[in-house]
């Protein structure tokens, strides 16, 4: 394996050092996955920041006997894995640094892909004024399946506009809410 470095030397702890290591992994009241996902988050957003790209999401999950840390990253007109490679190659020495995750893992850099749902205030950030896709439950007017511009969210319910009305769905009342599939 060839590892390609940057010739340009900067010091990759500063704000990891004054932010995320001071808070120990243990938190009273707050879930491990949770912390090492939000402490993974704030690395993720200075690397997205330096390279001009969209920091979409950072996940650590456990599939069988291993566990992953996930980053999705997106930039306008989409991701390759060149970008994916990149933004790995320069998390990576600081995730090492920091040291949060006290078990093997696996990192991913990847695209957020075609369908992937909107869970995160940070997805409906991003989601607004593009056009999503809802499918819900039970039927509503008839229907159960909405295609329509992101107007506006909270946690109980999405505002979407088709043509020129507004319809607003409860969340509890949708099965998958994600960036609408154009093809």
């Amino acid at each position: 394996m060839t590892i390609v470095k940057s010739g340009r030397q900067r010091p990759l702890l500063t704000f990891a050092e004054r932010h995320i290591l001071p808070r120990p992994l243990g938190e009273t009241g707050v879930n491990r996955k949770e912390v090492i996902e939000e402490k993974a988050w704030t690395l993720l957003e200075l690397v997205t920041k330096e390279l001009g790209f969209i920091p979409v999401d950072a996940e650590f999950v456990r599939e069988g006997k291993e566990y992953y840390l996930n980053c999705y990253i997106d930039r306008e007109g989409g991701i390759g894995v060149d970008q994916c490679e990149e933004a790995s190659r320069m998390i990576d020495p600081m995730l090492d640094e920091a040291n949060f995750i006290d078990v093997p893992y696996t990192l991913i850099m990847s695209s957020p892909g075609l369908g992937r749902p909107l869970r995160r205030p940070r997805d409906f950030i991003f989601a607004e004024g593009k056009e999503i896709e809802i499918r819900t439950y039970r039927a509503y007017d008839g229907k159960k399946e909405f295609t329509g511009i992101l107007q506006s969210w909270d946690k109980d319910s999405v505002t979407i506009r088709v043509g020129e009305e507004t319809q607003t769905i409860r969340r509890a009342e949708m099965s998958l809410i994600r960036l609408a599939l154009d093809f």
